[in-house]
């Protein structure tokens, strides 16, 4: 009867058994992970958290704590211990006992990780334990006892959906699994009797007495001495959870790019037996052009700035709501929050809505001291997240188009919506475009522009005004573009060509759709930040636009590459003159120098030569700047999901308070750091010496004074020149710094 149901069983009655063929080919689902381009890891892509790894990178200690614990007889047997199974199989099938179990060898407890179970019933026991037997024993056939522990151990779950030793180790011990001592070799081995149970995150205590049962199976086993084996026991249980998920690590935001673009890339290279890549389950490294430091300081200065930003917008609010006066702001919250859309979808009137909507429960939310778990109404998370404000920032090689660092918002978990991608009005940063298109119209940069409110009739009778609402005098170009004069900008692209100003635009980078009145001069346009980072590359570039890219290359888990995505050099023709990139480049230095971005040098103390630009939209809605030398060009912008909630006061909500202290720490870091004196140091292409003599003028000319107000001393304008002539002496002081500096660099050659 017995010999029936064996054969039964053997012969696939109850489910086909796997062949040597299928046994022979085992692959594991493997992770694919994206790499730095210094050869840091940042993340992985997986369906399986898992990381395959050879025998040679299992710590001895795991291996004899595994075979001490779970398969004493492990080197001497053939995949069944007979006794074990026997024992099983009686109490079960003629006992009764259907919970039986153990017995199983540790190839056995691979064939289950391999083949999960079925149920058949009252039989399923027996009927499963043989079929594991049977390719259990097919296994030792095929494989030596050490593959057989690497399979074993790179199949096994640890719970929290982590699967190996290695992304175990990684998840519990932030280290690799070459790297684990003997005591946490126990911790994790003991985990295997029952993963949530031994977790030793949740359940500590309960994690220690199962290492240390461990730790006295290996010492029975004669592993290690009874003595180490005492000292091993009154060690404290410490680990150092890291979680692992598909948003952990550095450059979450980048990473779900990189993973859309690679998988669609991959989906034209076939391996060697003519099947696709599986970027989820194929072990692919994927290397991106991010600098792991570079990413560190920008994710720094993102958390350090937008925290303290966070604080003062509370403050300054102080008991009040932005939606105290608009309920259409906290009325269109709701209905764009999903929690909404599903009571909408299933059918929910309002009254039962906003009941609903009103109801505590648990639930976890941001704040930037951590994720916190609170008792809160739906309603009452949707206020939360309204007055939180947000931020993009990216760094990018100028010549390259290499992506340095990416910063997609404030937390990935909570906000996956990608800012440095997303359209927001750009505001003045839009303004160096009108100026160089300006400059390809032949306007010139040598010249005074009147500050004058203009009102043009056939556009509505629109009437541009300044922010300090002051029209007199006139100003150089640079001045102008320095101090953001709106008046002087619309009259540049009414007089150069609002579609001449387009073109220029979207040869440098912009692709989104500009609308075309002349109140885009004051950057009305809704434009990402990447497209901006591109146009201003193209200053530094000399007018040769530059394709942001963010994947180097893709190899294989073998190490062989894939596809190489780095772009071949090519000598492309500037869309913008190298003379005139190099004026604009020349003028946005007076940003930095004595303009709304100053604070670079008094505050952060960038000590290089750098230009950029602020940028602040109607309201203080959004605040940009971007700033940049030859070699590195970086941008952040701020504000709120909903543009109606922001500052109400300019001097907070301006683009140098809410953007360019994300800029300026993140410099300060590559500043302190030598590696990075590339990135710091590098000069702009100058004009040649006649050009930067005319454009040495003084930024501002106040209007003339009247004969008889000159005549009687009663000339109003006596602050603006000494302004003026504070200007000169300024220039001629930094003239004189730099010859001196050129003068010592000969005398230390000499």
């Amino acid at each position: 009867m017995f010999g029936l149901f064996l054969a039964s069983i053997y012969y696939g009655a109850w489910g086909k058994l796997p062949d040597y063929h299928t046994l022979k080919t085992i692959q594991n689902a493997d992770a694919s992970e994206v790499y730095s381009d210094d050869g840091k890891i940042l993340g992985r892509i997986y369906a399986e958290n898992r990381t395959n790894i050879d025998f040679s990178a299992i710590p001895i200690n795991v291996i004899n704590a595994l075979v001490a614990t779970e398969d004493s007889r492990f080197y001497s047997h053939e995949g069944i211990d007979e006794i074990s199974l026997v024992r099983v199989l009686v109490k079960t099938l003629i006992l009764g006992n259907k919970s039986s179990g153990g017995g199983s060898t540790l190839s056995q407890q691979l064939a289950k990780n391999l083949y999960p179970r079925r149920d058949f019933g009252s039989f399923s026991m027996p009927v499963n334990k043989i079929k594991e037997a049977i390719t259990a024993s097919r296994l030792e056939k095929i494989y030596s006892k050490k593959k057989i522990l690497q399979l074993y151990l790179n199949t096994v779950p640890f719970g929290e959906q982590v699967y190996g030793i290695e992304s175990a180790s990684r998840q519990y011990f932030s280290k690799p699994a070459y790297q684990l001592k003997l005591d946490e070799s126990a911790v994790l081995i003991g985990m295997l009797k029952a993963p949530s149970y031994y977790n030793p995150r949740r359940f500590p205590e309960r994690s220690k007495q199962r290492r240390n049962v461990v730790i006295g199976q290996m010492a029975k086993n004669n592993f290690i001495s009874a003595n180490q084996a005492e000292q091993l026991k009154q060690k404290p249980l410490v680990i150092k959870y890291q979680k692992q998920s598909t948003h952990s690590g550095l450059a979450p935001y980048l990473r779900e790019r990189i993973r859309v673009e690679a998988d669609n890339i991959l989906k034209k290279y076939t391996k060697a037996d003519g099947s696709y890549y599986d970027i989820y389950r194929d072990g692919l490294k994927i290397v991106s052009t991010v600098d792991y430091n570079m990413q560190k300081y920008a994710e720094d200065a993102v958390k350090s700035h937008m925290k303290n930003l966070q604080d003062l917008f509370y403050k300054h609010w102080g008991k009040q709501n932005p939606w105290d006066n608009n309920q259409v702001i906290l009325t269109s919250a709701i209905e764009r929050s999903p929690y909404y859309k599903s009571l909408i979808k299933e059918g929910k009137k309002k009254k039962e809505i906003d009941a609903i909507l009103k109801k505590k429960r648990d639930m976890k939310i941001f704040t930037w001291n951590g994720e916190k778990e609170v008792k809160m109404s739906a309603l009452d998370s949707i206020k939360h997240y309204i007055k939180l404000l947000n931020t993009g920032f990216v760094a990018m090689e100028s010549n390259t188009g290499k992506i340095k660092a990416w910063v997609g918002g404030i937390d990935y978990k909570h906000f996956q919506y990608d800012r440095v991608t997303g359209r927001r009005q750009v505001g003045s940063i839009f303004k160096p475009i009108v100026y160089a298109a300006a400059l390809e119209a032949n306007m010139s940069p040598f010249e005074y522009y009147p500050n004058e409110r203009k009102t043009y009739s056939e556009y509505q009778d629109w009437s541009p005004r300044n922010a300090d609402n002051n029209y007199e005098g006139s100003y150089s170009m640079e001045g102008a573009l320095a101090e953001s004069i709106n008046t002087i900008a619309v009259d540049f692209i009414m007089e150069t060509g609002i579609q001449e100003t387009i073109e220029l635009a979207e040869e440098l980078g912009i692709t989104s759709p500009l609308p075309k009145v002349p109140s885009l001069a004051l950057g009305t346009a809704n434009i990402s930040l990447l497209e901006m980072i591109q146009v201003y590359a193209s200053f530094a570039n000399r007018g040769k636009k530059v394709e942001p890219y963010y994947i180097s290359r893709i190899e294989n888990n073998k190490g062989e590459v894939i596809v190489d995505l780095n772009p071949l050099d090519t000598d492309t023709e500037p869309n913008l003159s190298p003379e005139n990139a190099d004026i604009i480049n020349h003028m946005l230095t007076a940003v930095v120098d004595s303009g709304t971005a100053k604070s670079l040098r008094s505050v952060y103390g960038l000590k290089g030569e750098f230009a950029g630009k602020t940028g602040t939209t109607q309201s203080q809605a959004d605040g940009w700047y971007i700033g940049y030398n030859q070699n590195l060009v970086a941008g952040a912008w701020v504000g709120a999901e909903d543009m109606r909630v922001h500052f109400r006061s300019l001097s907070l909500g301006q683009g140098a308070s809410m953007a360019l202290p994300i800029y300026g720490k993140f410099m300060y870091q590559l500043n302190n750091n030598s590696k990075y004196n590339n990135y710091c140091t590098a000069p702009f292409f100058k004009p040649d010496n006649e050009i930067l003599a005319k454009l040495d003028i003084p930024h501002y000319m106040p209007p003339r004074a009247g004969f008889f107000e000159r005549l009687l001393g009663l000339d109003n304008n006596k602050d603006d020149k000494i302004k003026i002539k504070e200007q000169r002496n300024r220039k001629k002081k930094d003239k004189k710094s730099i010859y001196d500096k050129i003068r010592s660099i000969f005398r230390k050659k000499d």
